[in-house]
């Protein structure tokens, strides 16, 4: 979230002082993001520092104001017009919690994300709540139309990334499941030492021929190497 470059497009509009830009970002973002008064005047002063605004007087109450200047205003236009970089993408808690959570003892990654998706549904089923409720107050005209149709799109932002979220969590819950079967497989496969025990195939009416010979200790572990073949060499014979 680039709260440089909000406060920037909300001085485009005219002067304002500290408390009053807080109001208005989180008015247009639905307090989404929330702020404290101090992190906006501490991000007004790296602005000022940087020749991107200017102090502008006080207004009645004696608060100063704060004016974007023509190097702001240029910066405000590039940011608009660049895409934002995903090159490095913010750390997800989810994705760092699933990526610890997978191997480590004692956890059981399927609750981790059953009870994740849950939270993620509930959520979903809230920002799609409060979106009628934003398209109800457009639609009658009764509220600041600029805020709300800005609310609205950070609401389906949100709703869009829930949806998103919740698919995601179909997925990993499947891969694991998917990622276990060669596993369990190979678990109850014998082990190198285990003998292998010959038998006649069911139905046939004809014995297993034996293996081939071989040393006493390499029978024991090697497998009937025409084990393949037998349902063949019955029908075979019964012909």
């Amino acid at each position: 979230m680039s709260i440089r470059h909000g406060l920037l497009a909300l001085l485009e509009r005219g002067p304002r002082y500290g408390s009053q830009l807080r109001t208005e970002f989180e008015s247009r973002t639905g307090s989404t993001w929330p702020l404290n008064v101090g992190q906006v005047y501490t991000t007004l002063a790296r602005l000022e520092r940087d020749g991107l605004v200017a102090p502008d007087g006080e207004d009645s109450a004696g608060h100063t104001l704060y004016a974007i200047t023509d190097t702001g205003r240029t910066e405000l236009r590039e940011w608009y017009e660049r895409p934002v970089d995903r090159t490095n993408p913010p750390r997800d808690e989810l994705s760092i919690k699933l990526a610890m959570a997978v191997g480590a003892p004692g956890v059981n990654i399927r609750a981790v994300i059953q009870s994740q998706r849950h939270a993620t549904i509930k959520a979903m089923q809230d920002y799609t709540r409060l979106k009628a409720t934003a398209l109800a107050a457009i639609e009658s005209g009764q509220s600041r139309e600029r805020d709300d149709v800005a609310w609205l799109l950070v609401l389906e932002q949100l709703i869009f990334q829930t949806e998103a979220e919740a698919r995601w969590l179909d997925h990993c819950e499947t891969r694991l499941v998917r990622l276990s079967l060669p596993a369990e497989r190979r678990a109850a496969q014998p082990g190198p030492h285990q003998a292998a025990t010959p038998h006649a195939d069911e139905g046939s009416g004809a014995e297993a021929p034996d293996p081939a010979p071989t040393s006493a200790s390499t029978s024991a572990s090697t497998p009937d190497p025409t084990a393949t073949a037998r349902p063949r060499t019955a029908r075979t014979r019964r012909g």
